[in-house]
């Protein structure tokens, strides 16, 4: 039930850390038994700020995403390095479910609000 209807997964570890990087393997093993079979797989290592610590070679992970066929990034949440470039690649290969959804379903929809001189959040 966890991965039903999921479009994409992005499945994390430490660059800083090489244990982090097997248990991302288990998590991806898991998905494939239990998730859609047309799920998006994304591999992002985090933390690439941290390069002097780092313990997993990208390549090494770069190899192990190509090998079942996922996105492969180098991240940083905390310097928000390539966060909008993962998410837009997603959003690239995420099949389209309809060209005209229908208008009775039970989603939302997105739109800019109107700004607000005196409303100074985000």
């Amino acid at each position: 039930m966890y991965y039903r209807g999921s479009a994409a997964a992005i499945i994390v570890y430490d660059i800083t850390k090489e244990e982090t990087l097997q248990t991302l393997k288990n998590w991806v093993k898991e998905l494939r038994q239990h998730g859609p079979p047309n799920i998006v797989v994304a591999i992002a290592g985090n933390k690439c700020d941290l390069t002097d610590a780092r313990e997993v070679l990208e390549k090494d992970a770069k190899d192990y995403a190509d090998s079942i066929h996922a996105i492969f990034v180098e991240t940083s949440a905390k310097n928000a390095i390539n966060i909008n470039e993962l998410f837009a690649e997603i959003s690239r290969r995420i099949p389209s479910t309809a060209v005209n959804p229908p208008t009775n379903s039970k989603g939302f929809k997105l739109r800019r609000q109107p700004s607000d001189p005196k409303r100074n959040c985000c």
